[in-house]
């Protein structure tokens, strides 16, 4: 197993159709309570352990969904609300050195519950022709928005397989 793609890298090519679109946003749903379930009984040892060689700590993945998918939400509100809004990009790997990634893990658990709920009812509220709506990312060209719905429930469960695989390896189960 690839232990930077446990599930494979995503596609930015790969075509999203509409019947594709309730499965993804499920994910989307499911998302914060996979996380919950992936790190629930961890002692602060093991939330500090990296999920691989020089990746991240399992604290530092589940804060980083959560600087990701509040960075998602809000740039799907700018692309329904904007034309072609470009979005600013982050610096990730920076953003999980700052110190609130050292909070309980509880922290960012529970934004991701209350954001997933209000992005949830967000997508499912979408007609066809605003999942065909974009934003331009700097790095990565014009996105989107059924594109940006498959790579966040690709990203959840991404995330989630860093920390399930590691505790698999580990024998944390």
């Amino acid at each position: 197993m690839d232990l930077r793609f446990p599930i494979g890298k995503f596609d930015f090519s790969a075509p999203v159709a509409a019947e594709d679109r309730p499965r993804l946003i499920d994910q989307i749903e499911a998302t914060p309570a996979g996380l919950r379930a992936a790190v629930s009984g961890l002692t602060a040892e093991q939330l500090d352990t990296p999920y691989r060689p020089g990746g991240w700590s399992v604290r530092q993945t589940v804060h980083h969904v959560a600087d990701s998918h509040i960075n998602s939400f809000v740039r799907l509100r700018l692309a329904l609300t904007e034309n072609e809004p470009t979005i600013k990009p982050y610096d990730e790997a920076k953003w999980a050195e700052l110190v609130d990634v050292q909070m309980p893990v509880e922290v960012s658990l529970g934004l991701l519950e209350y954001l997933h709920q209000r992005w949830v009812v967000l997508l499912r509220s979408l007609a066809d022709a605003e999942f065909a709506r974009t934003f331009r990312h700097p790095e990565v060209g014009v996105v989107r928005l059924d594109t940006n719905l498959a790579l966040y429930a690709w990203h959840g469960r991404h995330h989630t397989a860093h920390i399930t695989a590691l505790r698999q390896r580990n024998g944390w189960e």
